[in-house]
């Protein structure tokens, strides 16, 4: 919510001149609310520059478009061409949030961290920031449209409004909505299982809820995958029919995510544990690699034991469990028999999967 309040706080004095103007025109008329409004933004740059030691683009271009739209309101004696200088800026600041939330480049990201340079985000709070920025999209859209037809409006009230106090009005809508949204979450999240975050070299970077992760926000989150070897022959489990990912196919026998605050090793015993029943088992790091599904984003540790059995599983989770002998794991690829995960890992890793397999025949 800081973040939110203080971008804000640094963005409104880009408006002030349209609020001099208006209380100036109400007293003096439209030229001098023109003039002034336009001397106003040129003490804004000064006083800008003085205090920072440079010149602020948005104070720049917001200058600069006051004298423009001034002088040709002047020049034509008409002040519609200053009138509009709200919604342009509206809409202006409307595209830069639209850029930053619908693309990878967050560009208000960029400007929230020169007005707070101690301030570090994790991946969670980096994404929230960016569903809160196309919420504010929208209703920023919708504003600067209104505004933009209030300035053809022969009616001074309605675009004095939407001008001015329509952008505090607007503000404190999407304020209070997001602290409503936020204390509904914390709420909700505090019951759920939250999840460790990495970077692409394993290094965690903080953690964010399951549903969060598994709802497209593309996170990256570490999983482990263990390989059972037998007779020449892999173990697998079949997912059952009432899984949303991937129902009816087999994939590899052990499978789950990393639990926050657990290593890759104690979440490795701990689902193969769950999974499968087994307790005691030696295995052997075979590798890493990042695997992006239609949901959620995972970077992978993968393992190899050599294990006979038996295996005991929880017949809600998972229809059944039986070795597959590597030639007919070769004769099934692309057939719509396995999952693509396992594929693309048996694949990866068929040489160290099926040396170990002959090797423990």
């Amino acid at each position: 919510m800081m973040n939110k309040v203080q971008l804000i706080k640094n963005l409104l004095p880009g408006f002030l001149p349209i609020l001099v103007f208006i209380v100036v025109d109400e007293i003096w008329g439209t030229i001098y609310g023109l003039i002034v409004a336009i001397f106003i933004g040129i003490i804004e740059l000064i006083i800008g520059y003085v205090r920072d030691g440079k010149i602020e683009r948005f104070i720049l271009f917001d200058v600069g478009l006051i004298i423009a739209l001034g002088a040709i309101s002047i020049i034509l004696d008409n002040d519609l061409f200053f009138k509009l200088k709200p919604g342009i800026i509206s809409l202006i600041m409307t595209g830069l949030i639209g850029f930053s939330a619908f693309s990878k480049h967050n560009l208000m990201l960029q400007m929230t961290q020169r007005y707070m340079k101690n301030t570090q985000m994790n991946p969670y709070q980096l994404w929230i920031m960016q569903q809160s920025m196309k919420r504010i999209f929208w209703l920023l859209f919708i504003y600067s449209l209104l505004t933009l037809a209030s300035s053809f409006i022969d009616n001074k009230a309605i675009w004095s409004f939407m001008g001015s106090a329509g952008l505090f009005v607007v503000m404190a809508i999407f304020l209070a909505y997001e602290w409503l949204l936020k204390k509904r979450q914390n709420k909700l999240y505090q019951h759920e299982e939250w999840l460790p975050l990495i970077d692409e070299k394993g290094q965690i970077l903080g953690s964010a809820p399951r549903s969060i992760v598994h709802q497209q926000s593309f996170l990256l989150h570490p999983v482990v995958h263990l390989h059972v070897i037998s007779n020449a022959s892999i173990l697998l489990q079949k997912r059952p029919s009432h899984k949303l990912i991937q129902p009816g196919k087999w994939d590899t026998a052990v499978g789950g995510h990393v639990a926050a605050g657990e290593s890759i090793e104690l979440s490795l015993q701990r689902e193969t544990s769950e999974e499968i029943g087994l307790t005691n088992f030696n295995a052997t790091a075979i590798g890493q690699y990042i695997w992006t599904s239609d949901v959620e984003k995972e970077m992978v540790f993968c393992f190899i034991a050599q294990h006979k059995g038996p295996f005991n599983f929880d017949k809600k989770e998972v229809d059944e469990v039986r070795f597959w002998p590597i030639e007919e794991i070769k004769e099934n690829i692309g057939k719509g028999v396995f999952t693509p995960n396992f594929e693309h890992e048996f694949q990866k890793f068929a040489d160290r999967l099926i040396t170990k397999a002959h090797k423990n025949h």
